[in-house]
């Protein structure tokens, strides 16, 4: 084990991938000659020459499509957005194509592609560069979405996805791209659709899924100075979830709480509140309870930012709601 970076985790996953398996390819705007807009390919055109490690022009529809045919064609890309707000412009590639190519031709061709990039918002950038997509993405069918939240996850996360034969939309986030973690040197994949528990408890169940797993277990660690005992589960992806992990936890704890960026309407956490209630009805003591972004364009100002976003502090609200001390 050694301590690295996000970032430099999901540059050691793509570059193993891409020394293993000369299909694969890399492609997006600055991500050779400039090194990566977040500097997470930092070095691979050095090693792999400008036919592997692409740049492009701003032009997202473009390169997603030129992505999803060469994934068609028996090639493996990386398509790498600067944030998942600038998918939209690609969004009719990736869903109307991407996702339906395996079904539309009955199974004759099939997507092995990667879409990624941040998500979510990453300080002071305001209402169009502050969107969560992980909703929309994981609603459609033939997509697999995952939303890692530290540096051991994303390695594996990504390795596991540059194999897959399905496209995957993989979410990173800008304000994580510095935060350093424990990562092995040897090879290591974590299979799509597994999610992990990183605390155990035995009151209340917690449940979060990329950088807001910062939140829930912030969250974990105060309610411990209270004599609570949180279980917090990371799903690490979104499409598919892994339900039963969830399920399991609420039937043990009778008590959730579900921390999500998103805005409310048809987020993750309402499936997740509706499994829920669906499979664990009579285990339940309390309504599962949601903690996501206030329904409004995140502003610029960093005042309102801290209130529109998830916390610690409505958290913890959400916690002493379901557990009845308030």
């Amino acid at each position: 084990m050694r301590e690295i970076q996000f970032r430099e985790a999901l540059r050691e996953a793509m570059s193993e991938e891409m020394r293993r398996d000369e299909r694969v390819f890399l492609m997006g705007e600055e991500v050779a000659e400039y090194n990566g807009a977040y500097k997470v390919s930092q070095g691979m055109l050095d090693e792999f020459g400008p036919q592997r490690v692409i740049d492009t022009p701003i032009a997202e529809l473009g390169f997603a499509g030129i992505g999803a045919g060469a994934a068609m064609n028996g090639l493996r890309p990386i398509i790498e957005f600067m944030t998942f707000n600038f998918s939209l412009v690609a969004i009719d590639q990736i869903i109307n194509g991407s996702a339906k190519i395996m079904s539309m031709s009955g199974g004759q061709y099939s997507n092995p592609i990667v879409f990624r990039g941040p998500t979510g918002n990453a300080g002071m950038l305001s209402s169009q560069h502050s969107q969560n997509f992980e909703n929309w993405y994981a609603n459609t069918s033939g997509l697999k979405v995952v939303v890692p939240s530290n540096p051991y996850d994303a390695k594996g996360l990504l390795k596991s996805a540059i194999r897959d034969d399905d496209p995957v939309i993989f979410m990173e986030s800008e304000l994580m791209y510095g935060d350093k973690g424990q990562v092995p040197e040897e090879e290591y994949l974590i299979p799509i659709g597994k999610a992990d528990i990183k605390r155990e408890g035995n009151d209340v169940t917690i449940v979060s899924f990329g950088k807001f797993m910062k939140v829930a277990l912030q969250a974990a660690e105060e309610l411990a100075k209270n004599g609570v005992s949180a279980e917090v589960i990371d799903l690490r992806s979104v499409r598919p979830i892994d339900y039963d992990t969830v399920v399991n936890s609420v039937k043990k704890t009778n008590r959730c709480v579900v921390v999500e960026e998103a805005w409310p309407l048809a987020a993750i956490s309402s499936e997740l509140a509706y499994t829920i209630q669906r499979r664990a009805f009579d285990f339940l003591d309390a309504p599962v309870i949601r903690v996501n972004s206030l329904d409004l364009p995140l502003p610029y100002a960093p005042t309102l930012i801290e209130v529109i976003l998830p916390n610690v502090k409505r958290t913890l609200e959400a916690v002493d709601a379901v557990m009845y001390k308030k």
